[in-house]
């Protein structure tokens, strides 16, 4: 079995866990001004300062967050869930004919009838390549006379192909990693956490504040022992009980993923969708399927993005989210795996023909074999006026010449002039502007958020907590672009993205470039060059008003991404 240290070393690496930070900052950093907090977050306060100085009033936005689903008994966030207007709760009926029968809050696309849930999936490169074998494997291909979609798929199975046979995700070091030890591992925490609790008369403690307590029976010592011998070889001291389990158990289901990307080069991969949702993958038409538990049991990813975009503001309770008057939708698709092209187009259409201004996808896989379905979606949103914003991704990748979807660029041709993409900015005490995960990229990335130690909502009813990712600085701008839509409802989707990508701040000196030691401009790994903030956002949007009855935005001094 591999160490429980070098757990530990790997989450720090990947950034996987929500307590995988050695650094104490406040919670909700993300949120502060730097010249007024010291803490180079989003200036939200300020933002707000701004809105109430010029008198300015809200009208609801709502914004579709696509993702694993929501806790949508969350104290912070049950009173902004979506609520669908036509729809009547429990009566097991379709009342707005939409196809989808009580969907009230949104819709779950990894559902059975029967209530079943997809937790478990595949990686998509396994499905090409098995699912492709047959039409192209040892194939003598012309490429000049195909289609573009052919030379898509031909070209998408050749690259899955090379991948299955080589290692080039690492996948074999796994190999040794004892599973079922660590489950063991991570009961005996669970069982040392339920008597700590009960001894220490609080749901929530910290490393420093269990070495302080004075144990008063053997079953105490043991439990204090087990969890402080952990945290001490890994020094996590400052972070608490609960981001301290609830990491082990997501190392646990990550490690499960890479053994089962490892398996299917041996063998296809288990059909684990199809066994349960039962519809025609295949078929973008057939679109009977699903259920409407948006909770199910896989929700902690997308409860903590809805929290950072809409948690209730000025409660007492837990934490804020940046904008205060939203309705979120939670359209469910993302499982242990990867997500299915189809689930990823039908959300987008559901959200759009919903009511969504504001699409948050914090979710990404390296192919995407039915592309033109997500593109024509894509297509679909930007015609509706409505604003993608999606997670670059956390390989620190150049997503300018690696694979990275989904994307908006059009298989066709073109691009989509509604989507911006987001990297990860680092937490304040990293000494970078950069966080060490995130994907970048000069033509790709358009701006940088925070996107390291995010104080949100998690699942449970009152949880609260901090995770990492550019899954988390994509609800950060979706958040932003939610609040300038609230108080300036007249701009378009298109100027809502110009505000925020024009209104960045650029560092002046230089940053590090993503998985490496190499010092940058900003400039060089994302187009604008700049981190998110909100109150320049709103500020810039109130110049555009006047504006915006011929529809025209400023002339930008960005360059044209070469690709479209």
């Amino acid at each position: 079995m591999i160490k429980f240290s070098r757990i530990f070393i790997l989450l720090a690496v990947l950034n996987l866990s929500a307590f995988a930070q050695t650094s104490v900052i406040p919670n909700s950093w993300h949120m502060m001004d730097k010249e007024a907090d010291g803490y180079s977050g989003v200036s939200v306060a300020k933002a707000y300062q701004f809105i109430k100085t010029n008198n300015l009033k809200s009208k609801t936005v709502i914004v579709a967050v696509i993702d694993s689903g929501i806790d949508t008994l969350h104290e912070d966030l049950k009173s902004v869930l979506w609520n669908n207007p036509k729809e009547i709760p429990g009566n097991g009926k379709d009342d707005d004919n939409n196809g989808y029968v009580d969907d009230v809050h949104g819709w779950n696309f990894l559902g059975s009838k029967d209530g079943r849930n997809v937790k478990v999936d595949s990686d998509e490169r396994a499905r090409v390549y098995y699912g492709f074998k047959s039409k192209w494997d040892n194939k003598a291909v012309d490429k000049a006379t195909l289609s573009k979609a052919d030379l898509y798929e031909y070209e998408m199975f050749l690259r899955a192909k090379a991948e299955m046979q080589g290692n080039d995700n690492g996948e074999d070091e796994f190999n040794d990693v004892d599973i079922p030890a660590l489950k063991l591992l991570y009961a005996s925490l669970m069982s040392s956490d339920s008597i700590l609790k009960k001894a220490m008369d609080r749901d929530t403690f910290t490393g420093h504040e269990l070495t302080a307590y004075i144990t008063k029976s053997f079953a105490e010592r043991r439990a204090k022992n087990e969890f402080l011998g952990l945290m001490k070889d890994n020094n996590m001291l400052d972070q608490s009980n609960k981001e301290f389990v609830e990491g082990l158990a997501e190392y646990i289901e990550y490690l499960e993923g890479e053994l089962r990307k490892a398996a299917a080069k041996i063998k296809a991969p288990e059909t684990y969708r199809k066994n349960i949702v039962g519809d025609n993958e295949n078929d973008i038409n057939d679109r009977n399927y699903g259920n409407n538990d948006i909770m199910a049991d896989f929700s902690m990813h997308g409860t903590h993005c809805a929290g950072i975009i809409g948690a209730v503001r000025n409660n007492g309770k837990g934490m804020d989210g940046i904008a205060d008057n939203v309705q979120i939708m939670s359209l469910k698709v993302v499982p242990d795996g990867d997500e299915h092209d189809k689930d990823i187009a039908l959300a987008i259409r559901y959200a759009v023909d919903h009511g969504a201004r504001v699409i948050s996808m914090s979710f990404g896989k390296s192919y995407s074999p039915q592309k033109q379905w997500v593109d024509e979606a894509f297509a679909y949103a930007e015609s509706k006026n409505v604003l993608l914003v999606h997670a670059s991704g956390n390989d620190a990748k150049n997503v300018d010449t690696t694979y990275y979807f989904p994307n908006p660029v059009y298989i066709n041709g073109g691009r989509n002039g509604s989507t911006i993409t987001v990297g990860a900015s680092a937490e304040p005490t990293s000494g970078s502007f950069t966080a060490a995960f995130s994907n970048y990229g000069k033509n790709e990335v358009d701006v940088f958020a925070p996107g390291a130690k995010i104080y949100s909502t998690l699942p449970g009813g009152n949880n609260y907590g901090n995770l990492s990712g550019t899954s988390m600085a994509c609800p950060l701008v979706a958040g932003i672009a939610a609040l300038t839509m609230e108080y300036f409802p007249s701009l378009s989707a298109k100027q809502i993205k110009y505000v925020i990508e024009k209104s960045v701040r650029q560092p002046k000196e230089k940053v590090t470039k993503p998985g490496t030691d190499e010092l940058v401009y900003m400039s060089d790994i994302s187009k604008t060059g700049g981190i998110v903030n909100a109150y320049e956002a709103v500020k810039l949007a109130a110049t555009l008003v006047g504006e915006n009855k011929n529809e025209t935005l400023p002339k930008s001094k960005m360059k044209r991404n070469n690709k479209g």
